[in-house]
C-alpha cells in the first residue's frame, strides 16, 4: 500500500476513502478480529494504535492552528496565511520558532495518517473524530477560519514538568503524591489564549506577547503527555511489529519536548495588562537555582523502578496502567477540548478504556 500525500486535507482525503473497507473487516458489534496467520492485529494492538492515532489526531488539529497564524504556510501545511504581530512576539522566544511549529506540525499529521493506514492495513478500523471538527477557530488575520476539533483560546497550563524534569530526588512513578511545583503558576489558576483571538489581540503589545509566551509553554507541555505515553503503552503491546511502531514514533515527541522546553525558558517576563497574567522572570528569586533555571533542559538524573537502584537520566512517568484514560483527563483539564459536545468525551473515553484494557502476550 502506497501514501505519498502530505498535508491535513490530503490525509483526511486518502483516509476517508479507505475507512469503508476497513471496518467491513471488523466482527459484529466493533471487535476486531484476533491474530491470525494472514497478520492481523490482536485487538490490544489494534487498540494501542488506533488510541495514538486518535491523540495524533488531535495534536495535528491544533499544530495545525498554530502553523496558519505563526508557521510557515507551504505545500506540506498548506492553511492560512500567518499573523506577523504574532509570529514575531513567537520570535522573541527563538527565531527559528515558525520553522520548528512548521515541522512540528508536518510531524503529527504524518503521525496519525500511517497509524491509520497501517490499522487498514491489516484489517483493523482507523481511529476518526471528523464528525467533531465544529469547534470555532481564531478570526485574527491569517488564520483559514475552518472548524476545529480542539480549542486554543481558553487554557489551563500545568507546567509542573519543568520541575518535574529538573528533580533529582522524585519521580511521578514512586512518588505519585509529590507535588511539583508550577513554573508558571498563573497559567494553572484561569483560562488563556495561546493564539489571537481576534484582531483585538494584536494589541497591547505585552498582551500579545502573553499570548505567545502561552503558546510557548502549551507546546512543551503537550509534547511531554506524549513524550510519556508511547513509552507507557509500549509495555502493553503484544506484536513486534507494533512495539516497533510506538518506540519509533515515540522518541519524536521527545525530541519535540526538549525543542520546545528550550524555547519556553526565553519566554519574556511581563505581566498581561488586559487581565493580569505575570511570566516570572525563571532566573531571579523566588524562582532560580536547578530547579527553574531555564538553560537546564536535560533531565535530571532520578530514582526509577526503586530507591535501591542508582538514580538515572529518563523519561518520566512511564507508569502503564490507566495512562490513556490519565491522557485524556491532562487534555480535558487542560481547556483543549471546551465546546465538544458529551458525544465526543464518550468517544475518546471508549478509544482509552480499550487501550488501556491490552495485555502484553508473552
Amino acid at each position: 500500500m502506497k501514501f505519498t500525500a502530505r498535508g491535513l486535507n490530503a490525509s483526511r482525503r486518502w483516509f476517508m476513502k479507505r475507512a469503508l473497507a476497513a471496518a467491513s473487516a471488523t466482527s459484529v458489534g466493533g471487535r476486531l478480529l484476533g491474530d491470525d496467520p494472514k497478520g492481523r492485529l490482536s485487538k490490544g494492538d489494534a487498540a494501542l494504535l488506533r488510541f495514538a492515532a486518535a491523540a495524533e489526531i488531535l495534536e495535528s488539529d491544533f499544530w495545525v492552528q498554530y502553523n496558519e497564524l505563526g508557521g510557515i504556510q507551504d505545500k506540506e501545511v498548506p492553511d492560512g496565511s500567518g499573523n506577523p504581530t504574532y509570529t514575531a512576539k513567537l520570535q522573541n522566544l527563538d527565531s527559528d520558532f515558525p520553522q520548528y511549529i512548521h515541522d512540528n506540525t508536518d510531524d503529527e499529521i504524518t503521525h496519525f495518517t500511517f497509524l491509520n493506514a497501517y490499522l487498514m492495513s491489516k484489517g483493523a478500523a482507523p481511529a476518526n473524530l471528523d464528525q467533531f471538527r465544529n469547534l470555532p477557530g481564531s478570526t485574527a488575520s491569517g488564520s483559514s477560519g475552518k472548524p476545529r476539533l480542539t480549542n486554543l483560546m481558553q487554557l489551563t497550563l500545568d507546567t509542573s514538568w519543568w520541575t518535574r524534569y529538573r528533580s533529582s530526588a522524585n519521580n511521578p512513578d514512586l512518588d505519585p503524591n509529590f507535588v511539583f511545583p508550577q513554573a508558571v503558576p498563573d497559567l494553572a489558576r484561569g483560562q488563556f489564549p495561546a493564539i489571537p483571538r481576534t484582531n483585538a489581540d494584536l494589541t497591547p503589545d505585552a498582551h500579545i506577547q502573553a499570548i505567545a509566551n502561552t503558546a510557548g509553554f502549551h507546546m512543551p507541555t503537550i509534547e511531554q503527555g506524549g513524550n510519556s505515553l508511547y513509552p507507557s503503552m509500549a509495555q502493553r503491546a503484544t506484536g513486534v511489529e507494533v512495539l516497533r511502531i510506538l518506540i519509533s514514533i515515540g522518541p519524536t515527541e521527545t525530541m519535540h519536548f526538549q525543542t520546545w522546553s528550550d524555547k519556553a525558558g526565553n519566554a519574556p517576563p511581563l505581566t498581561d495588562p488586559t487581565n493580569g497574567l505575570v511570566f516570572p522572570d525563571l532566573n531571579s528569586p523566588p524562582f532560580g537555582g536547578e530547579a527553574f533555571q531555564t538553560n537546564l533542559i536535560m533531565p535530571e538524573p532520578c530514582p526509577f523502578l526503586s530507591r535501591s537502584l542508582p538514580v538515572s537520566s529518563i523519561i518520566r512517568p512511564t507508569e502503564t496502567k490507566g495512562v490513556a484514560m490519565g491522557v485524556v483527563k491532562f487534555l480535558t483539564a487542560m481547556g483543549l477540548f471546551i465546546g465538544q459536545p458529551k458525544a465526543f468525551f464518550e468517544l475518546l473515553q471508549d478509544l482509552a478504556g480499550e487501550a488501556d484494557a491490552a495485555k502484553r502476550d508473552a
